[in-house]
């Protein structure tokens, strides 16, 4: 599966969890170390803000600190604004031929973007799991991205807490578990 493809199934996921966020949601803590839900969002905010830039070959703008002036609607407004030009972006003609600068050094926009839907599709879990909603990703593409991550993360990575430790997933957990403890969260069935 092309990471086109892989976005065309996290798309609507990302879509669908926003749609159920609630105002009382932004200040749920995620498995995603320190971060809440809101600082998620944020988080997923600025690397897609600044990520669309760079695979269209521009400057990303300067961080403004988040912030969210106007409660849940203007977070997962934002949010939302913010993930439909990354994937406009990374569709715009030559994105995936270029070089991009990541936070862990230049890599080929379509090895980046393998990278992105990683970062979106776990932090999709993240927030599902701090709302106490179900997310059932495709298999397929659990497979491939979980496939690519075993492969592409790095001890330097980890080091540099990008992503934590891997830690052993539950008996009999499902290919997202097993994704997601490989980047280091905790399922709720993982052993202490």
């Amino acid at each position: 599966m092309q990471p086109l493809e892989q976005l065309d199934h996290l798309a609507p996921l990302l879509g669908a969890i926003a749609d159920r966020l609630d105002p009382e949601h932004l200040d749920n803590p995620t498995p995603c170390s320190d971060f809440t839900v809101g600082g998620v969002l944020e988080h997923m905010i600025g690397g897609g803000t600044a990520f669309a830039a760079l695979f269209r070959g521009e400057t990303p703008p300067s961080p403004d600190g988040g912030g969210d002036a106007d409660g849940a609607t203007d977070t997962v407004g934002r949010f939302g604004t913010a993930m439909t030009d990354l994937v406009d972006a990374m569709r715009s003609p030559g994105a995936l031929d270029r070089t991009i600068a990541a936070p862990f050094g230049d890599v080929p926009g379509e090895t980046f973007a393998r990278f992105v839907v990683l970062d979106g599709l776990v932090h999709a879990w993240d927030i599902s799991v701090a709302t106490g909603e179900a997310f059932d990703p495709p298999e397929a593409l659990v497979e491939e991205v979980d496939a690519f991550a075993r492969g592409a993360i790095t001890p330097a990575m980890r080091d540099a807490g990008m992503f934590a430790a891997p830690v052993d997933p539950p008996s009999g957990a499902t290919p997202i578990e097993r994704l997601v403890a490989f980047t280091g969260r905790r399922t709720e069935r993982s052993s202490p």
